[in-house]
């Protein structure tokens, strides 16, 4: 049996919302629409996580990274993406350098 990670478990939880009350589920409020109320939110988290970056504070820089991973998932989740889809990605760009991988995908 696989063990999950903790990027897996937070996916399946996320999912596991996608019926919830979203009166009640922050999660299941994001869901509850399209997908530009979401995305939106990720791109919020993004600027923050960038700020905090951006003013060296470590533990703002977590709390930030933390609520931006979350916010992508609840993204891969309205779109029907899930960590392993993108973890083979991952792994069909290893050891490939990455402005190889840009100019492959203007071809």
């Amino acid at each position: 049996m696989k063990t999950l990670s903790p990027l897996d478990d937070l996916y399946a939880q996320i999912v596991s919302r996608k019926d919830a009350d979203p009166k009640v589920s922050y999660t299941a409020k994001l869901l509850s629409n399209g997908i530009a109320k979401p995305a939106k939110k990720l791109g919020e988290e993004a600027v923050e996580t960038v700020i905090a970056a951006m003013e060296g504070d470590r533990e703002h820089l977590i709390l930030e990274s933390t609520d931006l991973l979350y916010h992508l998932l609840v993204v891969w989740a309205k779109a029907g993406v899930t960590p392993d889809d993108v973890m083979r990605e991952l792994h069909a760009r290893r050891g490939r350098s990455g402005l190889d991988e840009k100019v492959s995908r203007k071809s």
